[in-house]
């Protein structure tokens, strides 16, 4: 890899990031492939808990989908926080602003911190509450309680993970991302089956073991990224002797963060409305969204963990007015994005009764969930696209189109239609409403992204085409 010289804003030489020098291909690959690989096993980690759970019983899979959405949420802020992080210190990097890099890793800390907080305390008065709003069984309830509190309450290493895997991102340091989640990760699917069936001495202790073997894997890998970012990520600073939080800084990290926030937010509301569609018919068809969930985290996980790789790169790049990198690794991305969708089309077709077998599914699960596997998944190639394209406008400080797209998507098309054709047509029509709304999102995706290119893309100064 050829890096050139470059000085701080306090003339200390430092290299050039390879964000900016490696090819491309080799660039989006190598800073890609260590979140794929984590992700991948966060995949794996979000399918075991759910067959263990399975195990205890149905009602118990029920309650711990029906409390996927407020999970979700909690992700929504950290990951929307972190995208506003890495989108403003990739592109403080690529200017040559390294005190602005360091000063917006800190705050993005701080809030994190501050969001920890705000959820505890919603999760251990009002998760009740929420479960009351969904269903009066009992037995759920109590499932879904028990894991709900544990699941927030001690929720400050989902927050600090997801802050300090994106500071990681952010400076190109993947591989650093990869040992802290799979890590996690890993520890997590050890401990399921000990905390959640009483094994090697353990006392039994249900859905709240699968609880709490999720909060110490993410408070591992929280401890691994603080050790990381400290130790191994030389680009920022992250000594908190000094540090006041900058409403300046926050407000910038907001203006790209927030509509990302509210975009993964509304995957929380159109789960939980989708649960109340589905619960209207049986409790059997929630298991089976909660199910779904988890499988497809298997397909979207991994172009999630390509997204990690491309925003920072297309960010740095746009910091650094070099257009050409821009539009060729977003073209690589696209095309891996697209090609492993239609991998998950054919799994899904294929094998769908596979799939639920492992998870104890009983006759009436498999006649509501065959069905449904094989509609949903037609929603998968659309959203290749859709991902790749909405990451991109993050990166160069678009969120707001990414918003409208999710808001159009999740609320406008999504749950409508879910709504109309389960009184219209049964259950089993309910599912189309997912490759409805994707087809209806990627039209507006290519609509915004001509703007977007026209805007932000097109009037780049053109630079000298180096290692492309």
């Amino acid at each position: 890899m050829s890096e050139k010289a470059i000085s701080t804003e306090n003339d200390i030489p430092v290299q050039e990031n390879k964000m900016g020098t490696m090819p491309t291909n080799r660039l989006l690959i190598t800073m890609s492939l260590p979140m794929v690989i984590s992700m991948l096993v966060q995949a794996l980690y979000n399918i075991v808990d759910s067959i263990f759970v399975a195990k205890i019983s149905e009602n118990a899979l029920t309650a711990v989908s029906m409390a996927f959405p407020i999970q979700s949420l909690m992700i929504a802020f950290a990951a929307g926080t972190g995208v506003g992080i890495n989108s403003y210190l990739s592109k403080s990097l690529g200017e040559k602003k390294f005190k602005e890099a360091s000063d917006s890793a800190k705050n993005g800390i701080f809030l994190a911190f501050c969001t920890w907080i705000v959820f505890a305390i919603l999760g251990f008065f009002f998760s009740k509450l929420f479960f009351t709003a969904m269903t009066d069984d009992k037995e759920i309830i109590a499932y879904g309680v028990s894991y709900l509190r544990i699941v927030t309450v001690v929720s400050l290493g989902v927050f600090m993970q997801v802050t300090f895997e994106r500071l990681l991102q952010s400076t190109g340091k993947t591989i650093y991302s990869m040992f802290m989640q799979g890590t996690g990760a890993i520890i997590n699917i050890i401990l399921d089956p000990i905390l959640i069936f009483g094994l090697l001495g353990f006392p039994k202790m249900g859905v709240k073991g699968a609880a709490t073997a999720t909060v110490i894997g993410q408070i591992v890998a929280m401890t691994l990224g603080m050790v990381f970012n400290t130790l191994k990520n030389k680009e920022i600073n992250v000594s908190f002797i000094g540090f006041k939080p900058s409403a300046r800084i926050i407000k910038k990290i907001y203006a790209v963060g927030f509509p990302s926030i509210i975009m993964q937010s509304i995957t929380s509301v159109m789960t939980y409305l989708l649960n109340k569609i589905c619960i209207s018919f049986t409790p059997t068809a929630v298991s089976v969204v909660g199910i779904y969930f988890k499988l497809q985290s298997f397909i979207y996980m991994p172009i999630f963990g390509l997204t990690n790789g491309l925003v920072p790169i297309v960010a740095y790049n746009y910091g650094a007015r070099n257009k050409s990198r821009i539009i060729s690794v977003f073209k690589l991305a696209v095309m891996i994005s697209v090609s492993y969708m239609v991998v998950g089309v054919i799994i899904f077709w294929a094998i769908p009764q596979v799939l639920f077998s492992f998870f104890n599914a009983s006759g009436e699960m498999l006649s509501i969930g065959i069905p449904a596997l094989r509609i949903i998944s037609l929603s998968f190639i659309p959203a290749g696209f859709c991902i790749i394209i909405i990451s991109t406008f993050q990166a160069l400080g678009h969120g707001i189109y990414s918003l409208i797209i999710s808001v159009a998507r999740q609320l406008v098309v999504l749950i409508p239609v879910a709504i109309i054709t389960s009184k219209l047509f049964g259950l089993n029509a309910v599912w189309s409403a997912f490759p409805i709304a994707e087809t209806v999102s990627l039209m507006l995706c290519i609509f915004f992204a001509v703007r977007v290119y026209k805007s932000s893309i097109a009037v780049l100064d053109k630079t000298i085409e180096q290692n492309v």
